[in-house]
C-alpha cells in the first residue's frame, strides 16, 4: 500500500512545534496521511528557535549560495525521517509544506530535482535557488503568499510560478489580498483541498 507522507518546514527563527497544530487540523480530515513537522537543523543565531540557513547579512546575491550550501544538512533532516517512517521515495507520495525559510528549502528541493516529490506546499516563499533547475516533471506545486507581506513580497511567488510552469512544473498560485506574512485560515484550506486531491 502506498504511503502518504507530509513534511512540514517552518521559518526562520521558528521550530517544528509551530506547524504542528496545522498538521493536526490537516490530520482530521487526511487521516491516511502522516505529518511531520521537524526541527530545523540550526540554531537560530538571532534568539531562540531553529533556521535551515543563516539570516545573518543574507543579501538576494549571496542568498542563492547559501540555500546551496544548506542542502546537505536539509537532506539528512529529509533523509531520516523517511528512513525511521518506512517511506519509500521510489512508490510511496511525498510533499513538502513550507512557510518562509521552510517554504525556500522546500522549493529548492523541487527545483533541484533531489526528491521524487508529489506536490510542494510553499507558504509566503521565494525561489532562491542556484541552477540548473530539474525539476521532475509529476511534482505539482501550490504558492500561497499574502500581497501584504512585509518579510518575503508576494511577487516572489509571482516569480517561481512563472519560472516554474517555464519548466513544464504543474503550479497553482493564490494571492491573498490582506494576508501578511502568515498562514490564514483561507490558505490552510485552500492547501488542504489541494492535498487532499493529490
Amino acid at each position: 500500500m502506498t504511503k502518504k507522507i507530509v513534511i512540514m518546514l517552518h521559518g526562520v527563527g521558528s521550530n517544528g512545534d509551530d506547524l504542528q497544530p496545522l498538521a493536526d487540523n490537516w490530520f482530521k480530515t487526511l487521516p491516511d496521511v502522516l505529518f511531520v513537522s521537524p526541527n530545523a537543523p540550526l540554531r537560530f543565531e538571532q534568539g531562540s528557535g531553529y533556521q535551515w540557513f543563516s539570516i545573518a547579512g543574507v543579501t538576494s546575491a549571496n542568498r542563492p549560495e547559501r540555500v546551496k550550501a544548506a542542502r546537505n544538512d536539509f537532506d539528512i533532516v529529509i533523509q531520516n525521517i523517511l528512513r525511521e517512517n518506512g517511506i519509500d521515495p521510489a512508490n510511496d507520495k511525498i510533499i513538502l509544506v513550507g512557510f518562509s525559510q521552510g517554504s525556500i528549502m522546500a522549493l529548492d528541493a523541487l527545483a533541484s530535482g533531489r526528491y521524487p516529490l508529489t506536490a510542494v506546499v510553499a507558504f509566503s516563499g521565494r525561489l532562491a535557488s542556484v541552477g540548473p533547475f530539474i525539476p521532475m516533471s509529476q511534482s505539482r506545486v501550490l504558492l500561497i503568499h499574502g500581497k501584504a507581506d512585509q518579510v518575503i513580497p508576494w511577487t516572489e511567488s509571482q516569480s517561481a510560478e512563472q519560472r516554474l510552469k517555464a519548466l513544464g512544473v504543474d503550479v497553482q498560485i493564490l494571492l491573498e489580498e490582506n494576508t501578511s506574512h502568515t498562514i490564514s485560515s483561507a490558505g490552510a484550506r485552500t492547501a488542504a483541498s489541494f492535498i487532499a486531491a493529490i
